[in-house]
């Protein structure tokens, strides 16, 4: 009882969740010290925090469903150093004046010593002078004159159309240069030539498997482009072959997830060209797109059962056709058969018995079924 009432004292007055002792008269000290009342309390807070577990469900079973690219699988986009910026270049026909005046310049200043030959000189209309030798004033002027006259022509290029140039200095990338017609371009730089038109590329038969294990031989045709040149160049050894290997791997992953043909029920198959290529085409556009190129289009155009059981799937083939054929036949032949006794009946043409009713069932069911077979 007493300490229940120095608990409700305690914390009548303060409002908080400590319990403090009253204080003793003159003379009589005792330490105060405060108590966590709901450390008393700890095992009922802990048992209702504790949440019900929710009641396990029955899963459906699934049904297969047209393939889709992973939405939250991307290859890493690589070093952002390596984007397509555009590269020093200058009009050739800058590089070409620059040049012609470095060489003019050399030639004035050997037809100034006679260090040409008369005839030459004189092609030009110019008046021969004597050698008189070159100093060694004229060799720093002439080694300059040189210099400028080989820089200025030796960087001169011609830009093709759908063609672009990665440029590095000592494996540095330094730009990319996408002009067509006469340019000038420092020839201390190493360009790369790249091809940035609109390409397309067939594959072979690449073997794949469907949903079942069912082996396949697909043939893929993609449409693409180099979008980014300092990632097609830069980022990887040589960009088809890995545009090829990304494309078998794609294949494999989206055939796989749907069967070839689905022989007694109406499910998505890989027949469905249009579905199978759209998957294709976006997840091989996120698997190529760290390395410059766009994918438009990624269609297989041949999708076949290997060789080892393309004859058992023939077979198969066949008779879910032929069943399904005889099924159609003979719902037409019984729904024939049932309106031709209503009517006979119905009319009063007719008066049966069970007996002749199934009779004249009988005969209806194997006339209509003949024809129809025929």
């Amino acid at each position: 009882m007493i300490v229940a009432d120095a608990v409700a004292r305690g914390m009548g007055e303060d409002g908080d969740d400590t319990l403090k002792l009253p204080r003793l008269g003159p003379g009589r000290t005792v330490a105060a010290t405060e108590i966590p009342v709901h450390l008393m309390f700890r095992e009922q807070a802990a048992a209702s925090r504790v949440a019900a577990k929710p009641a396990a469900t029955a899963k459906a079973p699934r049904r297969p469903r047209p393939p889709q690219a992973p939405a939250g699988r991307r290859v890493p986009p690589g070093d952002d150093r390596l984007r397509e910026r555009r590269g020093p270049v200058l009009p050739g026909w800058a590089g070409a004046a620059v040049g012609g005046l470095a060489l003019a310049g050399c030639a004035a200043l050997l037809w100034r010593t006679g260090a040409l030959p008369g005839a030459l000189v004189a092609a030009f209309g110019a008046t021969p002078r004597p050698y008189q030798g070159l100093s060694a004033q004229d060799y720093p002027p002439l080694a300059f004159l040189g210099i400028v006259a080989l820089l200025a022509l030796g960087g001169l290029g011609r830009g093709k159309v759908g063609h672009a140039w990665v440029l590095t200095l000592f494996g540095r990338y330094r730009g990319t240069v996408r002009r067509t017609g006469l340019v000038w371009v420092s020839p201390l730089l190493l360009r790369r030539r790249v091809d940035v038109r609109l390409r397309h590329w067939r594959s072979e038969p690449l073997p794949a498997v469907d949903s079942g294990g069912l082996a396949l031989q697909v043939v893929v045709q993609v449409v693409w482009q180099v979008r980014d040149t300092a990632r097609a160049a830069l980022a990887v050894a040589d960009h088809t072959d890995y545009l090829a290997e990304q494309v078998e791997s794609a294949m494999a992953r989206v055939l796989s997830q749907l069967p070839a043909d689905a022989f007694h029920e109406d499910a998505p198959t890989l027949r469905d060209a249009e579905a199978v290529g759209d998957a294709l085409t976006r997840m091989l556009a996120a698997e190529t797109e760290a390395v410059g190129i766009e994918v438009f289009s990624a269609q297989p155009t041949r999708i076949e059962y290997a060789a080892e059981v393309a004859a058992a799937m023939r077979r198969r083939r066949i008779a879910a056709i032929d069943a399904k054929h005889r099924d159609s036949v003979l719902t037409s032949v019984v729904d024939a058969v049932d309106d031709t006794v209503n009517r006979l009946t119905s009319r009063g043409l007719v008066e049966l018995d069970d007996y002749e009713r199934k009779a004249l069932v009988k005969d209806l069911t194997v006339a209509f079924y003949t024809g129809r077979g025929e």
